[in-house]
């Protein structure tokens, strides 16, 4: 194995060791001895591999977008754009194959402390607004293909990531109160009611008055 292919295994090692520790603790006490520990290795290894715990969690968002990501890739290429977006919230919500509790109750945390610590709330930001970014671009094609304004999609997705956010906290504050299964499927309705209900795409140009002629 060569030194770059073994350097990245073990970067690899410790992004998914903190990844537990988070979840379980908080970024705060999310302690380079406790990642250490969690992925069998010392903490000069840590401090070898990673500057600094920040540059740990911010390679752990990276990660968790790509985990996403994967789900939507197995998808067939000729999804329509509303089922390209049904694919995208079923990647961040869905039960079933690929779901992670433990990465949701991590993203948890790191909004939480995003609230308190400068540095973890630029990680967060640039994450979220990543996914906001990605979720617009889906329903505005979703509101083309319907014949609808294009300009309703920057609100649509505001409110489909608020959703989705506070999905993630139930699922972690309050496992056991929500109906199982609930969240994927809630947040696709209102997305889809939503792209509904936007107003029409006006014509490029207004209709001919009656008895006009060019």
């Amino acid at each position: 194995m060569s030194r770059s292919s073994n350097t990245d295994s073990r970067r690899a090692q410790i992004v998914s060791a903190m990844l537990p520790v988070l979840a379980r603790n908080g970024y705060g006490k999310a302690t380079v001895m406790e990642i250490a520990r969690q992925a069998g290795l010392t903490p000069g290894l840590i401090h070898y591999h990673f500057a600094s715990k920040r540059d740990i969690l911010v390679s752990l968002v990276h990660s968790m977008v790509e985990v996403a990501n994967a789900r939507v890739d197995g998808q067939p290429g000729s999804l329509s754009a509303m089922e390209r977006l049904k694919a995208h919230i079923d990647s961040r919500l869905a039960l079933g194959q690929g779901a992670n509790a433990e990465m949701a109750a991590a993203w948890v945390m790191i909004g939480a402390e995003a609230v308190r610590e400068p540095e973890v709330r630029a990680v967060y930001q640039e994450a979220v607004g990543a996914e906001l970014a990605a979720l617009q671009g889906l329903l505005r094609e979703c509101l083309a293909v319907a014949g609808r304004d294009t300009q309703a999609a920057p609100r649509i997705a505001a409110a489909l990531l608020a959703i989705m956010e506070g999905a993630f906290q139930l699922a972690s504050a309050a496992p056991d109160v929500m109906p199982k299964g609930y969240a994927a499927s809630a947040a696709f309705e209102h997305a889809r009611l939503s792209v509904e209900a936007a107003p029409r795409r006006k014509s490029a140009r207004p209709p001919r008055a009656a008895g006009h002629h060019e």
